[in-house]
């Protein structure tokens, strides 16, 4: 099976969207919800996790209710766009723990970051000791969510 997503049947993109939604669900309702047997089921759910479709299971946690409201947008801008620079920012991004997403971005700037903390005073404390420390930033613009109107998985899309 490769990886490409016009290479999934029907039966594969069911089983996609179904553990995007209920990722316990057990491999009996699976089949039934999608109406194969159990064996076939295991055989896919395995062919998928094998060729990296599926990459693993967690659960899903609500950060709000950890106390983790404030959502802000960070446009970075780097002094340098070399391959070096970049693998530098990648390497340094993925160890800040407040940072949920990272995208190298074409545009007016260089990363889009998603940043969640508690408050704004938290917040403020990360972008001054680590977001605009990490290697290469030359500058950085906020935008602060005041509410998140959609987030879902990608199992809307399947």
């Amino acid at each position: 099976m490769q990886n490409e997503f016009s290479q999934l049947d029907r039966f594969d993109r069911s089983i996609l969207a179904i553990l995007a939604s209920d990722g316990r669900i057990s491999i009996t309702d699976l089949a039934k919800r999608i109406g194969l047997s159990k064996s076939p089921t295991q055989a896919r759910l395995r062919r998928l996790e094998e060729a990296g479709v599926i990459t693993g299971y967690r659960a899903t946690v609500n950060p709000i209710r950890l106390g983790f409201d404030h959502v802000a947008f960070v446009e970075v801008r780097l002094n340098d766009t070399r391959e070096a620079a970049l693998a530098a920012f990648n390497t340094a991004v993925a160890k800040v723990g407040e940072i949920e997403q990272a995208h190298l971005i074409a545009g007016n700037f260089d990363y889009l970051l998603k940043v969640r903390t508690q408050d704004m005073a938290q917040y403020r404390r990360v972008l001054a000791e680590s977001i605009s420390t990490l290697p290469h930033v030359a500058a950085t613009s906020t935008y602060v969510a005041m509410e998140a109107v959609k987030e879902n998985a990608l199992g809307d899309q399947l």
